[in-house]
């Protein structure tokens, strides 16, 4: 190995942070060529990891590692949202027990590259692309030990889990989690209210909020949100809320 290519190989090394996956198309903005990086799997130095990704051996991608990739490699606008966010920030008795479930989220016309998608995870993973909220609102950075990756904060991941709802999660286990979020911060939720292009979204949010008896609920401006009009009905045959013009599950009513 000559000078050029050793010095390069210890600087491809000591970008590569441990559970990411490095991406080609980034190796090469690096100086790192595509000739080179085939050598440093000839080497054993780096393997695939599918198509135009490379790990280095004996490591093990992590979802959040791979999440990171995504994000600070691709610029995917993609975060970490729902339960999932929810649990990155301790709120883990919300979390099912069996196989973890990943939700991500993104606006409705991004692509996961083949190397994320055809991966087998450990956890199943699910891509939501929906455009119920604007891509950037409420979106923290959340450090890792060895890097940070964006997830939604508790006020953005409550109405995610209610977007989700009843087709993947729980009307009652959505209810259950509100009633958890007794800190959330009005004006985040008060701006996100106004934001959500879901009328059923917002009905759904402030129905549990109040029924919840949370103080920051009593500080929203109710009079600056569009909710619609007409009645929105969330399962059949279920009880009909007036307030809200919501036909809800019995057993999410008389809680």
């Amino acid at each position: 190995m000559n000078t050029n290519i050793r010095i390069k190989l210890k600087s491809t090394i000591a970008h590569h942070i441990q559970g990411t996956v490095d991406l080609s198309s980034w190796l090469e903005q690096l100086g790192i060529s595509h000739d080179l990086q085939k050598h440093y799997r000839k080497s054993g130095w780096f393997e695939s990891f599918g198509t135009g990704a490379l790990k280095r051996p004996g490591e093990e991608v992590t979802w959040q590692g791979a999440l990171y990739t995504l994000q600070s490699q691709a610029k995917l606008p993609i975060h970490a949202g729902a339960l999932t966010a929810l649990a990155l920030q301790g709120f883990a008795h919300y979390v099912p027990l069996g196989r973890q479930t990943i939700f991500l989220f993104s606006p409705i016309k991004t692509l996961l590259p083949a190397w994320f998608r055809k991966y087998e995870w450990p956890q199943l993973i699910v891509h939501e692309k929906t455009s119920v909220l604007p891509n950037e609102s409420c979106i923290i950075d959340l450090q890792l030990p060895l890097f940070s990756i964006r997830i939604s904060s508790p006020e953005r991941a409550v109405f995610e889990c209610i977007y989700l709802a009843p087709d993947t999660l729980n009307l009652v286990e959505c209810y259950q989690i509100m009633e958890g979020l007794t800190t959330l911060r009005p004006h985040l939720v008060q701006e996100l209210l106004e934001q959500c292009r879901s009328i059923r979204v917002k009905r759904l949010f402030l129905y549990m909020a109040e029924k919840a008896g949370h103080e920051w609920h009593k500080r929203l401006e109710h009079s600056k949100l569009d909710l619609g009009k007409g009645a929105r009905s969330i399962v059949k045959g279920g009880v009909y809320v007036e307030k809200y013009a919501l036909n809800l599950p019995e057993e999410l009513v008389k809680l």
